[in-house]
């Protein structure tokens, strides 16, 4: 019998990573408003954005940090739906066309196309405040108002002007220009990496207070897997098909975007995502056996095909 599917035994990653998606879709589903509350519109907008779609990494990465501190998965729901809101919301203002105006998001029409440009931008707002409603008020979430307070600035200052909204103007200014590796990384530790790391410690923070040692440690690891997210998505806007990503590829070319492979060819930006892994695996050490769910994580980041 394969080792993975012994009984008392937990399921092989692919299947961990597949609970995680329903778990959170489940979880989104009860907390969005259902279309037959007025406006049926909006409603029915952030639903379409949200629901059905996506590899919920941001959602795995709140559950195996929570985990990896004991946290229970009750309490990790509300942490998970507020950072898939979030993404969701800048997906959805990112496509508009005074954005990067892309018609086509994880398989299907973007919201404005779907919709309309003016729907959209409400949907993205309505997301993001309800992001920050469950966070401090949502029942499943048993912790004291001063946790829910920690865990609500950290994802407002992932979400904005100097993390996900700040990398976001940064990378509209960027346009044509040619940057260095360090403004690179800058503008994506903010862009991309502010939300992977607000993932990892809302789920470390969902239960007791994590020791010093452990949140240092899921500091360095949500950075290494923030950019290195970053670095393979550039990669596949080069070799991807628009079948696996749910996007079109050559985007960010066609827009005049500096990418790591621009800047360091494909090898190195390869090789780079590779350095940022081991970083990773390596600043998990002292969580011991608890942190190889997030390894696994880390390897499946560097390794997708969409």
């Amino acid at each position: 019998m394969d080792s993975s599917r012994r009984p008392n035994s937990l399921p092989a990653f692919p299947e961990r990573l597949r609970q995680f998606q329903l778990r959170v879709e489940r979880a989104l589903e009860v907390r969005l408003p259902p279309v037959s509350e007025p406006p049926r519109i909006l409603h029915e907008s952030m639903r379409y954005a949200t629901l059905g779609g996506g590899k919920r990494v941001r959602a795995s990465l709140v559950y195996a940090a929570g985990q990896a501190v004991n946290a229970p998965d009750e309490a990790l729901d509300v942490p998970a739906c507020a950072v898939e809101m979030i993404h969701a919301y800048s997906l959805v203002h990112d496509d508009l066309p005074c954005m990067d105006d892309d018609g086509l998001r994880r398989g299907k029409p973007t919201c404005h196309k779907a919709y309309d440009e003016a729907t959209a931008l409400l949907a993205g707002d309505a997301l993001q405040s309800l992001a920050f409603e469950i966070l401090a008020i949502d029942p499943a979430l048993a912790l004291s108002t001063a946790q829910r307070l920690r865990m609500t600035t950290l994802l407002a200052q992932a979400a904005g002007s100097h993390g996900m909204a700040g990398g976001q103007a940064i990378d509209l200014a960027s346009g044509g220009k040619t940057l260095t590796l360090a403004q690179l990384e800058d503008m994506h530790l903010r862009k991309t990496g502010a939300l992977i790391r607000a993932s990892v410690l809302l789920g470390a923070h969902a239960h007791v207070e994590p020791d010093s040692g452990v949140l240092d440690a899921l500091e360095r690891y949500s950075h290494a897997i923030g950019l290195a997210f970053q670095i393979t998505d550039d990669i596949l806007d080069v070799e991807g098909k628009a079948e696996t990503l749910g996007k079109n590829p050559g985007m960010d070319y066609a827009r005049g975007k500096f990418t790591y492979p621009q800047l360091l060819g494909l090898p190195e930006a390869k090789a780079r995502a590779r350095n940022l892994h081991a970083q990773a695996l390596e600043s998990l050490a002292p969580l011991g056996d608890n942190g190889k769910l997030l390894a696994e994580l880390a390897g499946f980041v560097i390794e997708r095909h969409q």
